[in-house]
């Protein structure tokens, strides 16, 4: 299904098209003080009365429902339908009329509402695109219909051989151009008529434009192979929004945008860098080369005998630009020595080459010390690992296929001019990272300085935190000297005294985690702003990766971690989650899922956490305060909060590990959430219907994967959690199961060997 939603600053001409067909059928009229004895006369008086009492430009809402050719409903479940999706948009209130339309080959309905409420303010329309796709594919699922696309940007444009316009009357042409200009507009940033036609061209589309006075007249028509033409529209009549005038604005607007010099400067400079590689190319091989090579779309241009004469660059910023635009001498006809002779061959002595082949070595390396789980530093793998091995990983990548596909010459050649860089990259790139592990070493060293000088942590408590804060910082200490963890390679003078091993380390403290805690700790101590911190939303499950120390940490500075990392999650869980967020009620139910909670305080609303130690919270922006205080509900959903977060506290998910185990399975790292589960018994902190959208989409599998493979090594004690992972997964409860896997170490590495003993110093 696909919901249109267009704004109106008046209503007249939208309920005369609406109810003018032929072939509509009323559905049904909702608040309109007598829903039975309303008719259409009667509807456009309340209509044209709460619309005036407003003065915006979108006092009017004009929506369709589009179900999938070949998918129908019946009058009643389609009215039933559409009355659930004006409830969920924030319209349940307002007065609408659903008309069903017969004159397409998908079924639709046209509703018509107003956007001003009774006490003449305007329904918040924050967010109401996404919101719309969310109610959409809840609807779909409800109503048993195909899935609809996430966005309008993630659909193709659709293209037709032989589009079936002989059997439809105007208005299906109308909306055939509306829907196909529209999402061409929203795809490229056109600068002109012509290349309007241009892109439209492909779907049948031509354009007619004529100056009236210095006015561009602009009209619409369909022709398709088999003959048929259909007769021009003028292009208000397609859109307003689609008409000379407007699209003018929009063309000049694009055409002087400051971001377009950027992009031409930015082609010019990927184009020569290509050009760089090649004695001669081929313009048939060009659009490979640069999608290869640059990533970049492009188009090549014949004359009528068959000869390249130019080419069109489609950059991923929308704009569309020719050779002649981006540069004066770039083109093809511009280089006939570059692309006159017909053939393409990689220049090999060029410095261009060079530096590719550099890039490939550089890149193996960083790729090989990945897989090797940095159980070591980058500079100590730069100086073990062996040509033979960079070799074999080059190979893999694109840029070296890409590199191997147009030089043209035997392994023998191509060896050597390997060979002939790798010293060089291996040098530099050796003496680079050694520097800057030496830089990073001495920043922890002044990080622990000015621990022990400022009273981050509680007097008490310091001298007992102290290997775990050098622990959480990816370092050891012995003998007066501060030195990476997992080497002795560089190494710093430091002297913080005596330091005590723990009994037990249980949590292995990843790279990552390392890295977060280290933004942490220096940007309490230094007294940073969020924005100069820059932390990610994983900040916040620091206090789970190292316990003692957070616990430990003075109350100022324990207060200013949280509201920074609850603000950071904040801002991510927003993102992850407005794609199934169909209304503000849905916005604090799901946050209430992942144990989050809003209050009001002198009139602004915050949001909490119930893995906070103290009772912070931060401040919504003022849009997101709208965005909820729109909801009538409002005050009953902040009522009824507490009854969602006992729920988490009486089913033992009230801790940090179920929130990591929900931001697992919302970053599709379901293997690691389904070894959390089955093996650890950790249920996810998350919305259930974000949990079914990633059942469907693979986790239900893995689910099974990871429950059968324990099944197989304990069946004994394992026959009832596969039940409890696809049947009930946010209730069972009372799981345990000795560790197999440890869904918080980092996937390459582990920390397993120092358990129970001691760090040698």
């Amino acid at each position: 299904m696909i919901a249109r939603v267009l704004y109106r600053n008046n209503v007249q001409g939208v309920l005369d098209y609406v109810s003018g067909k032929a072939k509509s059928t009323v559905l049904g009229f909702r608040n309109t003080y007598s829903d039975t004895d309303t008719d259409m006369k009667f509807f456009g008086r309340v209509l044209y009365h709460l619309g005036n009492r407003h003065g915006s430009k979108k006092r009017y809402a004009h929506i369709s429902l589009n179900l999938p050719r070949g998918e129908n409903l019946n009058d009643k479940d389609f009215f039933e339908l559409s009355q659930k999706y004006m409830e969920h948009m924030g319209y349940g209130e307002q007065p609408y009329v659903v008309i069903r339309h017969h004159d397409t080959k998908h079924e639709h309905v046209h509703i018509v509402s107003s956007t001003i409420k009774e006490d003449c303010l305007q329904i918040n329309l924050s967010n109401d695109i996404r919101r719309s796709i969310a109610t959409q594919k809840y609807l779909e699922k409800e109503f048993g219909l195909s899935p609809s696309p996430d966005t309008k940007q993630t659909r193709e444009l659709p293209k037709y051989e032989m589009p079936e316009f002989r059997n439809r009357d105007i208005n299906g042409v109308r909306f055939y151009i509306q829907d196909i200009t529209n999402n061409t507009l929203q795809k490229y940033k056109v600068r002109s008529f012509r290349e309007l036609a241009a892109h439209l061209k492909d779907h049948h589309i031509e354009l007619r434009t004529v100056d009236r006075n210095g006015r561009v007249g602009l009209s619409y028509g369909v022709s398709v192979k088999d003959g048929y033409r259909s007769r021009f529209i003028n292009g208000y009549t397609v859109h307003p929004q689609l008409s000379g005038p407007k699209l003018q604005k929009v063309f000049e607007r694009n055409q002087s945008s400051k971001l377009l010099p950027m992009v031409k400067k930015r082609l010019e400079k990927q184009l020569r860098t290509a050009y760089g590689l090649f004695r001669t190319i081929n313009p048939e091989h060009l659009p490979d080369i640069l999608k290869a090579h640059q990533k970049l779309d492009c188009k090549v241009e014949y004359d009528e005998e068959g000869k390249a004469v130019d080419f069109t660059v489609y950059d991923k910023s929308g704009y569309a630009l020719k050779s002649g635009e981006i540069a004066n001498n770039i083109g093809i006809l511009q280089n006939p020595e570059l692309f006159g002779n017909g053939y393409t061959q990689m220049y090999a002595e060029s410095e261009q080459l060079r530096l590719e082949i550099r890039r490939c070595i550089k890149e193996a390396y960083r790729s090989t010390y990945q897989d090797s789980g940095s159980k070591t530093l980058f500079s100590e793998h730069i100086d073990r690992i062996s040509i033979k091995a960079i070799v074999i990983e080059m190979a893999k990548s694109e840029r070296f296929l890409f590199l191997k596909k147009y030089l043209q010459t035997d392994n023998r050649k191509l060896g050597k001019l390997i060979q002939a860089q790798f010293d060089i990259v291996k040098d530099k790139l050796y003496m680079s990272e050694s520097a800057r592990e030496e830089h990073d070493l001495k920043a922890k060293a002044e990080i622990i300085e000015q621990v022990m000088g400022k009273e981050l942590f509680d007097t008490v408590k310091q001298k007992r935190v102290l290997f775990e804060l050098l622990h959480s910082l990816g370092v050891k200490y012995g003998r007066g000297n501060l030195r990476y963890a997992n080497s002795s390679r560089h190494k710093v003078k430091l002297d913080i005294g005596h330091v005590q091993l723990p009994v037990q380390m249980d949590v292995y403290a990843s790279p990552g985690f390392v890295k977060e805690n280290e933004k942490v700790l220096d940007g309490l101590l230094n007294d940073r702003t969020a924005k100069e911190i820059g932390l990610s939303p994983t900040a916040i499950f620091l206090p789970l990766m190292f316990p003692n120390l957070y616990s430990a940490m003075a109350l100022p500075y324990r207060q200013k971690f949280e509201r920074l990392s609850l603000r950071a999650y904040h801002k991510y869980a927003e993102r992850m989650q407005v794609s199934l967020e169909k209304s503000p009620n849905d916005y604090v139910r799901f946050f209430n899922a992942k144990g989050f909670r809003f209050e009001r305080r002198e009139g602004r609303l915050h949001i909490r956490s119930i893995y906070s130690e103290s009772s912070v919270g931060v401040p919504l922006a003022p849009k997101a305060q709208a965005y909820l205080e729109s909801s009538g509900d409002l005050n009953k959903i902040l009522v009824n909060q507490s009854e969602i977060l006992e729920d988490i506290g009486n089913h033992g998910r009230d801790n940090l590990k179920s929130l990591w185990s929900g931001y697992l399975i919302e970053r599709g790292q379901y293997k690691k959430a389904a070894y959390l589960f089955v093996l650890d018994g950790v249920r996810p902190n998350v919305p259930l219907e974000i949990l079914e959208h990633h059942m469907e989409n693979g986790f239900r599998e893995i689910l099974h994967t990871v429950s059968k493979k324990q099944m197989d090594r304990k069946q004994s004690r394992l026959l009832r959690k596969g039940a409890y992972a696809l049947g009930n997964l946010l209730r069972s409860k009372d799981l345990k199961e000795e560790e197999v896997f440890n869904g918080f170490k980092d996937e390459m590495t582990d920390f397993s060997k120092y358990k129970g003993r001691g760090l040698s110093m």
